[in-house]
């Protein structure tokens, strides 16, 4: 779909120098002199690289549409992550590498999102919590409160996050996946 310069706004995927780009960041500019333009921060889907860029209300862009599916999570594998597709049960092996730090949270069976441009992964989305479990958590040193300090804690995936002095070894929490922080102490 086709849209002026002047239309894009943050979040919009557009195809730019024959490669996939999102939107970052847009300001409208009225300079004194000349006509007005979008000035627009463009991060690339494929390899992360930034660009900035003039688009004027006469340019045109093509704005694409990720189609956005449902995958189970089923193992890993060396440094290959293998997904199910919910619908098809078709199979699909990404780089430990594409889904990054949070590839930590993967769990047996979990459904994340996958972004898809023309049957081509782009992007990939976790839930937004995980429960998981305390393996190791320091002791509470005294004279600590509770309502300011935290303390390091170890979770059975092996990820380090801060936890309120109350939480010990063996519990489960919730875990934002997005942040790397503790929420809650699970159910």
């Amino acid at each position: 779909m086709k849209i002026n310069g002047n239309e894009i706004r943050p979040g919009n995927v557009i195809m730019h120098q024959d490669t996939l780009w999102v939107a970052v960041k847009t300001q409208h500019v009225k300079p004194g002199k000349g006509g007005a333009f979008a000035q627009v921060e463009l991060k690339n889907l494929l390899d992360g690289r930034k660009l900035n860029e003039r688009f004027r209300s006469a340019d045109t862009v093509e704005r694409v549409r990720l189609e956005q599916k449902d995958f189970q999570f089923l193992y890993a594998e060396g440094e290959m992550l293998v997904f199910m597709d919910t619908d098809t049960y078709e199979q699909i092996e990404l780089q430990t590498e594409f889904v990054g730090d949070r590839a930590a949270f993967l769990q047996d069976g979990m459904t994340v999102t996958l972004e898809m441009h023309e049957g081509r992964p782009i992007g990939i989305t976790l839930p937004a919590q995980v429960t998981l479990e305390v393996t190791e958590a320091d002791a509470v040193v005294k004279g600590q409160t509770q309502s300011s300090s935290y303390k390091p804690a170890v979770l059975e995936n092996g990820v380090r996050v801060m936890v309120p002095p109350f939480v010990s070894a063996g519990e489960r929490i919730v875990v934002d996946t997005n942040e790397l922080e503790y929420v809650r102490r699970a159910d």
